[in-house]
């Protein structure tokens, strides 16, 4: 009851209420919501502190900013979603902060354009050198199960392509990615797509910032080439799969393109169904059969792993005891 009250003191405050109905609509930064407002940092500051404190909103690191967010997970996160909804669709005030959202988004979507310009060419090469995307796309979706998804985690997510498409089927979904300017971009089409659901945050594959045994799908879609132990991501990712969740690591089949070594950066020339069975293995997954993708000249490889659940894990622990034995 008391934390309840708490929450009501906390949003029962004009500008605290004006923070709750912008968070509903992305994440913002302190100093973005400080320009909507018209007010000073600091009196933002504190007024975000004090809904972050009663639970409203959360509040997530990425370098040296921070992003707010209304709070989606919690005791009084149906509360906040309540409250905002409950401000009159015509205020004039709230309609007048909304006008100028929507000129930060459009500079959001400046920038994230001009990087993507910068940057397209070096993309498509690759893109040419295999099967195209639509194609993968189509086999990815084929994994989702009937019921859809609860929670989802992309790792290495880039532009947010993935969230995109799994988007509809997910109840909540995460990705990350370790440059901010890839962020940007997945943030701008996020939100074309509307889908509020999706999240991204910057963090490390390595370092996944969840806890263990709370997704029931983890994506890891083009990446895995660029990781320098990436035993350790497969390893990383299969820690936070619930028992039942599945791992899907979608990359290029071995290959001897050494100009995508040289031009793109890319640590290892494609994978082998063996390795890649290992690695599952150690990391307690059940892998199903390779689904392979041809292309000229790259082929493209879904690997599907699964944590057993129940009964399932004794038996693939004594299994993989007899392997090594």
């Amino acid at each position: 009851m008391e934390f309840l009250l708490g929450a009501l003191k906390a949003a029962a405050e004009p500008t605290r209420l004006r923070l709750l109905a912008l968070c509903a609509h992305g994440e913002l930064t302190v100093s973005e919501l400080t320009q909507i407002l018209g007010q000073s940092q600091p009196r933002v500051s504190r007024h975000l502190k004090l809904l972050c404190d009663a639970g409203l909103l959360d509040r997530f690191r990425e370098g040296i900013w921070a992003y707010y967010r209304l709070a989606e997970r919690g005791g009084v996160a149906e509360l906040a979603r309540t409250l905002v909804d409950a401000i009159p669709a015509d205020d004039p005030g709230l309609a007048l902060d909304l006008e100028r959202l929507d000129q930060i988004k459009r500079a959001r979507q400046e920038t994230a354009a001009q990087y993507f310009r910068d940057n397209a060419a070096r993309w498509h090469e690759v893109r040419s050198l295999h099967v195209p995307e639509r194609e993968v796309e189509e086999a990815l979706l084929g994994l989702v199960p009937s019921g859809g998804i609860g929670d989802l985690l992309d790792i290495g997510t880039g532009t947010g392509r993935m969230l995109e498409l799994f988007g509809p089927h997910v109840n909540r979904a995460l990705g990350i990615d370790a440059s901010r300017e890839m962020l940007a971009v997945a943030r701008v089409n996020l939100e074309k797509a509307g889908l509020r659901q999706c999240q991204v945050r910057l963090a490390d594959m390595y370092q996944v910032p969840l806890p263990t045994s709370s997704q029931d799908m983890v994506l890891v879609h083009q990446v895995l080439h660029y990781a320098e132990v990436p035993q350790e991501v497969v390893a990383e990712a299969a820690r936070v799969l619930r028992p039942g969740g599945r791992l899907v690591v979608v990359d290029f089949a071995s290959h001897d393109l050494e100009n995508l070594r040289i031009d793109h950066a890319h640590r290892r020339l494609g994978f082998t169904d063996t390795e890649m069975a290992q690695w599952f293995a150690l990391a307690g997954l059940e892998m199903a059969a390779p689904v392979h993708l041809p292309g000229n000249p790259l082929t493209v490889t879904l690997w599907t792993g699964r944590r057993p659940s129940g009964a399932d894990t004794d038996a693939l622990q004594t299994s993989d005891f007899q392997k090594r034995a």
